[in-house]
């Protein structure tokens, strides 16, 4: 028997034998079309139709079972109805085939039936240490095998981009109107339910293929969230990964579960986990295929500073405003180079950053004006625009910035060459040369921010786990067991500031009072003034049941907030268990900042910092990491708020305690990564003081399971 421990980029893309099972006669079969589409792709391996119907398909030994084959068999493509697939996988098995894909729809995506139907093949394939893509998809292609294991139509061009995707449907399309376009790829991957191998799988294996540039991916939701989360971030060190993720609206999200049977994420969770990942998040499937279009041919920039290069006033303005847009700075000529310039361009001609040739440039105008830019070392890439006037020279220039990009292959050039038509044979030109071109300025200059921002990714360092912080979990353990021995998943405001103090996150003092005479006891061994709230884990919003007294200075006052609470609750909220009520010491005015947390079913305990009080609804400055979190990482979300600036000192205002956040950020990504049981947490208000001062968490709410 051959060992089954094969790398997936091995066991799918580059078997020596394949076997069809379902290979049919009848042109339009899916069985047909594999087969055929194999055969066609110049397949230098052996192929083994299994049917027990058929003697030959497509000219080949037809046999009715892979066990009747006399060879060894790498890789099995299953495309028969879905109640004897787990027949034929056991088969499969048996016979020692490595790697299987199923093209077979009738499983998962179907409903519970299918789901069990799913369970069963797979239980199969760990059985025998099978690796299986699929069921419910296109296949795989191989490009340079060359393998088409797929019912695609036709083979897509040669080129270094691999394409993964979890819609065959879209797959296919993107295939017909690649080869149009003059796209080629390297692999294709339909992932169709993802029973066994998902898309972060066949990124790991593509990762290493020299023969692959960069990676597209269109997904609908994340197979594993925490495998993705693991390796991601070590497979964009490597390749740059474009993703579009389907399914972000409320409804999208609806189609997402009918059309695959998986689970759609939140927008927000989603968006975090590409962007700690260093994935390129994308908005549309046409903006995943422009980016690649620079991505797959061009270096990644070595530094932030570009030139724009144009012959028309108009388009270098957008493409400048673009620029500011997305991050890309315009670079600063020196006087030297300026001089240089001015050498041999007209004297009505712009000199600094954009160029402008003027519309009557002709090619020569641009080849001079390029290499001294391309050749100064402060600019790190080039935006060239072209308009077509009556003495543009479209194909000449084009040549010229194709010579021009082998001189420096360590710059990016992209290009607009605008005007359809007139311009079409220089957009050729530049396409045969791997320079790429956008209809509009602004594309371009989106494009160059993209890769720039991937640029700034790849110099940060790999995260590191912060240190572990002294703290009693057995507290912490004790309070959640006692609310789930309760039945409780709402911890009271006394239990969850206990929490927090366990973790060593300074809280407002604080107690349970179940009298009015214990409640101003308390206030009295505080120190005014004091808040006074209902205590009942059935009201969640006390001050909108008049639940809450504020500002209390005396044990009079305190007993008759007592009364009070406790009377206001069972007036609106009858069915509520009241207890007493919690008295907590008021703290000095600070800013108000929130720090929450909401465990993603996907990707675990997102993390969220902003302002708080009322002002996290209205303004939403909030930023989102995933726990655990980095010392960096806690920095960078407080820095990319606009809270930041109010917490640095505004007009003269003291600097706050900016310290004391990252602290408490550490110490409740600690707390929820130790604790799965918590699922929803908010500390908000935590006022924040000047610096030095520290912080206090004023009101905490949090949920567990």
């Amino acid at each position: 028997m051959r060992s089954r421990d094969k790398s997936l980029l091995e066991a799918f893309f580059k078997p020596s034998s394949v076997a069809v099972i379902g290979a049919s006669r009848k042109p339009g079969k899916v069985g047909h079309e594999v087969t055929a589409n194999i055969l066609k792709s110049g397949f230098s391996g052996r192929l083994f139709p299994i049917n027990p119907q058929a003697s030959k398909v497509l000219g080949l030994r037809c046999y009715p079972s892979i066990l009747n084959v006399p060879e060894d068999v790498d890789l099995g493509v299953i495309a028969v109805p879905a109640n004897t697939v787990p027949e034929v996988t056991e088969q499969c098995g048996e016979k020692g085939v490595g790697a299987l894909i199923i093209i077979s729809a009738g499983f998962r995506e179907i409903g519970p039936d299918g789901m069990t139907l799913e369970a069963q093949v797979v239980d199969v394939c760990r059985k025998h240490r099978m690796r299986l893509l699929g069921p419910n998809c296109l296949g795989l292609i191989d490009v340079y095998t060359p393998l088409n294991a797929s019912f695609a139509k036709g083979m897509p061009l040669r080129g270094n981009i691999a394409f993964i995707s979890q819609s065959g449907a879209l797959a296919t399309s993107i295939l017909s109107w690649s080869v149009g376009e003059g796209v080629g790829f390297s692999h294709v991957v339909s992932l169709g339910n993802r029973a066994d191998v998902d898309e972060i799988d066949f990124m790991e294996a593509i990762v290493d293929d020299p023969k692959t540039k960069v990676i597209l991916v269109y997904i609908e939701s994340v197979g594993d969230g925490g495998k993705f989360r693991k390796l991601a971030p070590l497979i964009t060190r490597k390749k740059p990964v474009l993703i579009v993720k389907a399914g972000i609206t409320e409804a999208g999200a609806r189609a997402v579960s009918s059309h695959t049977g998986s689970i759609a994420g939140s927008n927000v969770a989603y968006e975090t986990a590409f962007k700690q990942a260093g994935f390129i998040h994308v908005s549309s499937v046409e903006e995943l295929f422009y980016l690649a279009k620079a991505f797959s041919t061009q270096p990644i920039p070595e530094g932030p500073n570009v030139a724009i290069v144009t012959n028309a006033g108009g388009p270098s303005i957008l493409a400048t405003d673009s620029c500011e847009k997305y991050g890309v700075k315009l670079a600063s000529f020196s006087t030297e180079l300026v001089q240089r310039l001015r050498e041999r361009l007209p004297p009505a001609a712009g000199y600094y950053n954009p160029v402008d040739l003027l519309g009557d440039a002709p090619a020569e105008r641009y080849r001079f004006a390029l290499r001294k830019l391309l050749g100064f070392k402060d600019v790190h890439s080039v935006i060239v625009i072209l308009t077509p006037q009556a003495m543009t020279e479209p194909m000449k220039t084009a040549q010229y910035i194709a010579e021009l990009q082998k001189e420096y292959p360590l710059k990016p050039i992209l290009t607009a060459f605008l005007g359809g038509g007139d311009v079409r044979e220089g957009v050729k030109t530049l396409h045969e040369a791997g320079i790429p071109n956008y209809i509009f300025p602004e594309r371009a200059a989106y494009t160059l921010g993209q890769m720039m921002a991937y640029s700034r990714f790849l110099e940060t360092p790999l995260p590191h786990p912060a240190e572990r912080l002294p703290v009693d979990e057995g507290s912490v353990r004790e309070i959640i067991d006692v609310a789930r021995k309760e039945g409780r998943i709402n911890l009271i405001g006394v239990e969850a500031m206990k929490i927090l103090k366990a973790y060593g996150i300074p809280v407002v003092p604080s107690r349970i009072a179940r009298t009015p005479d214990e409640a101003a006891q308390f206030a009295d061994s505080m120190g005014y003034p004091v808040v006074v709230k209902v205590y009942s884990p059935q009201i969640l919003h006390k001050t909108d049941i008049g639940g809450v007294r504020l500002g209390l200075s005396s044990s009079q006052e305190v007993r008759e907030a007592f009364e009070a609470v406790i009377s206001n609750a069972g007036r609106f909220m009858p069915q509520a268990m009241v207890f007493g009520a919690e008295v907590y010491r008021m703290a000095p005015i600070g800013k108000e900042m929130i720090i929450g947390v909401h465990r993603d079913p996907q990707f675990g305990p997102l993390i969220v910092f902003g302002l708080g009080g009322i002002y996290v609804n209205i303004l939403k400055d909030v930023s989102f990491r995933f726990a655990p979190l980095t010392p960096k990482e806690a920095l960078d979300m407080v820095s990319e708020t606009q809270a930041y600036t109010l917490l640095r000192g505004v007009r003269g205002e003291a600097s706050s305690d900016v310290e004391s956040i990252l602290d408490t950020l550490q110490k409740v990504s600690q707390l929820v990564t130790d604790f799965k049981e918590i699922v929803e947490m908010d500390i908000n208000p935590l006022f924040v003081y000047e610096r030095g001062k520290g912080c206090l968490a004023i009101d905490v709410k949090i949920t567990v399971v």
